[in-house]
């Protein structure tokens, strides 16, 4: 499960980049007024990268206070 919350971070993280860079080009290229909505899609994988880490840095706290009970009740 780490390999594919690992992966899906970076996933994130790139599609936020690719995308950005995306919308930017067209906007210089097009104009900002068709393009300047789409900027909505690469904040929301922005925010994703970061609530993919927060669940992961949440899921090894809880992990590792489920250790800790187990080896206390033993």
């Amino acid at each position: 499960m780490k390999t594919y919350n690992k992966i899906m971070v970076y996933f994130w993280l790139a599609t936020s980049i690719i995308l950005f860079i995306t919308i930017t080009y067209l906007g210089f290229t097009e104009g900002f007024d068709k393009w300047a909505y789409y900027y909505a899609f690469a904040v929301m994988t922005v925010v994703m990268y970061f609530m993919r880490k927060w669940m992961m840095k949440r899921e090894e706290k809880h992990l590792k206070f489920l250790e800790d009970q187990k080896s206390n009740q033993e």
